[in-house]
């Protein structure tokens, strides 16, 4: 939607994320590689993906599964050469798709080589990173404090004392992630080296992680409180628009597309990321949808979803970035968040229906698939996979996770209770390794996983769904046909409207395109339900107008009931239905 990639283009694509490490192990190591990936570059094509975004394979000592980077422009032995990775390159591309990588340029690893030259005393080096002297220092050699309150992602200050730098260094994220200080011209054009290197090598698009975090305040000091509002003052910072042109231009990535994963951030701001005339990115990751099951606000305090908050969280983005010409990336899971299936009703086993995850799975695809702008599947979810429900804390393996658990269990909680928590919350739970088959360690790796793979897999897999009428893999190709198919999924406008009093976990949302080409509808009606019990709704006005016209495009139950006259629509438990006309 920049340069060269028109609202049709961005609203017919469909992404495919990877998590590397739990794809597919091609050498029985337990952990997914290069070769992995191309070995599966049939079954990608298969689903009618257009692009493959890998999370980084570079070197790392793996603290944060290798969003903490020692080299950006070389492959980590684990992961394969770069001869697999240009292999990689050329078949995707032989098949159409092209290669989407992670850029985590807010902070590298403590290991990388421009911190170690820092911490042997390069000055050039020192100003690559956000150092400061601690409050109450009595001079060198003496830390002080931290410098400001502010607690890093993962739990803890944010600031950690280095002896060889005589200076605290700012992580927002793990300890071994120390933040670059972009305001550093020379950091900016390393940067943009890095991405250059890879465009070249034939990527055909970026994810920016945490990007909308680069840019810090002017002056570093205090929040309110105990300082866990750190990431919301760090983002969106005042040099961070101005930084992600420079970014594009010096790498010559306009018109490519590319997406920023943005923390705590608000509608203005990724408007402005993405309107083509900014010529910052093409679609923007916001989490506000995913935060709808924390109790308070507070992400390791559980609660039951707030359907209605996500109802108006869907409403505010889909017509706030229409009207500002942004635009948006259409997601439920990634390898950071819980499986969506599991957070929203379907989790199997006692208490749920036994098919609650597959009807919950086709309806939260439906729920996005059908909106404006730019849908992702991360592997896995074509399939229904669900978190693990591991049994012990040993089981995990997220940095994260275990210092959560560990401060849960300081502040109070049993162990029982701490484990609950976590085995809903945690990143790992996106993370387990890709169910293929119901052979051993669900086809993965002939070797032992580097993490479990989940219990459900002899149900749940590629294997057992592939060409199989009504499997959730054939739903979600359905999905990505559609989308390539209609020009009113691509680039309608969108309208949400009210599923009236007696349905009030509906999300109803209209799509318009007048000019369709002949043929091909004009307007679609997408009716989600989050209840699990049937609820019905009702319909009025324009929403209501035309619906004994209407056919049905895509259903997730067998029988309905559609009363034109009254604009009543009756919905069974987790039911999708979407009318054309």
């Amino acid at each position: 939607m920049s340069k060269t990639m028109s609202k049709h283009d961005l609203g017919s694509s469909v992404v495919y994320q990877i998590y590397i490490k739990s794809f597919c192990d091609s050498d029985g190591d337990g952990i997914g590689d290069l070769p992995g990936i191309v070995s599966k570059l049939d079954y990608l094509k298969y689903l009618g993906v257009d692009y493959i975004w890998i999370t980084p394979f570079f070197p790392s000592p793996q603290r944060d599964n290798g969003y903490d980077v020692s080299d950006y422009c070389a492959i980590d032995p684990a992961y394969g050469t770069m001869d697999d990775f240009d292999a990689l390159v050329a078949e995707a591309r032989r098949r159409g798709m092209g290669i989407m990588l992670d850029m985590v340029l807010c902070h590298t690893s403590s290991e990388h080589e421009w911190f170690q030259r820092a911490l042997a005393g390069e000055e050039r080096y020192r100003r690559y990173y956000i150092l400061r002297d601690g409050r109450g220092s009595s001079g060198p050699g003496d830390p002080g404090e931290p410098p400001t309150n502010w607690q890093c992602a993962f739990g803890g200050s944010a600031w950690e004392w280095e002896p060889r730098l005589g200076k605290w260094y700012l992580h927002m994220h793990d300890v071994s992630q120390p933040d670059l200080d972009w305001t550093n011209p020379e950091v900016r054009e390393a940067c943009a080296d890095v991405v250059r290197f890879w465009r070249d090598r034939g990527v055909r698009g970026f994810r920016f992680d945490v990007v909308n975090l680069i840019s810090k305040p002017e002056v570093i000091e205090d929040v309110p409180g105990s300082g866990s509002a750190c990431r919301a003052l760090v983002a969106d910072g005042p040099h961070v628009h101005e930084y992600l042109q420079e970014l594009v231009e010096r790498a010559g990535i306009d018109g490519m597309i590319t997406v920023g994963e943005m923390a705590a951030t608000n509608l203005e701001n990724c408007v402005r990321y993405t309107n083509p005339a900014s010529h910052e990115l093409s679609m923007t990751f916001s989490f506000h949808h995913l935060k709808v099951d924390y109790k308070d606000g507070k992400k390791w305090e559980l609660a039951d979803p707030d359907i209605a908050r996500l109802r108006q969280i869907f409403s505010d983005w889909q017509e706030g970035m229409q009207a500002g010409e942004g635009w948006n990336a259409l997601f439920w899971n990634n390898h950071d968040q819980p499986r969506a299936i599991s957070r929203f009703g379907g989790r199997g086993g006692a208490g749920y229906p036994d098919t609650s995850w597959e009807k919950v799975g086709k309806m939260l695809a439906t729920c996005t698939h059908f909106m404006q702008g730019t849908p992702y599947i991360f592997q896995g979810e074509e399939l229904g996979m669900t978190n693990p429900g591991y049994p012990s804390i040993d089981d995990y393996r997220d940095v994260e996770s275990k210092n959560y658990y560990r401060i849960m269990i300081e502040g109070g909680k049993s162990p029982a209770e701490a484990l609950r928590v976590v085995s809903e919350r945690s990143r790992d739970d996106g993370r387990t390794p890709m169910q293929w088959s119901a052979a051993a360690h669900a086809g993965f790796t002939t070797g032992e996983p580097w993490i479990g793979v989940a219990p459900n897999y002899e149900r749940v897999n590629a294997e057992a769904e592939a060409g199989v009428e009504g499997s959730m893999l054939e739903f979600y190709r359905r999905l990505v046909c559609l989308r390539k198919e209609l020009d009113v999924v691509a680039e309608g406008a969108v309208r949400f409207v009210d599923a009236g009093p007696a349905a009030p976990k509906v999300i109803a949302y209209e799509r318009v395109l007048e000019d369709a080409p002949a043929g091909q509808p004009k307007r679609l009606l997408v009716l989600c339900s989050f209840d699990n019990e049937p609820c019905a709704v009702r319909l009025s006005g324009a929403a209501a107008e035309g619906l004994g016209d209407a056919g049905v495009l895509l259903g997730t139950y067998p029988r309905r009931l559609i009363d034109p006259a009254s604009g009543m629509v009756a919905l069974h438990a987790f039911e999708a239905l979407v009318l054309a006309w």
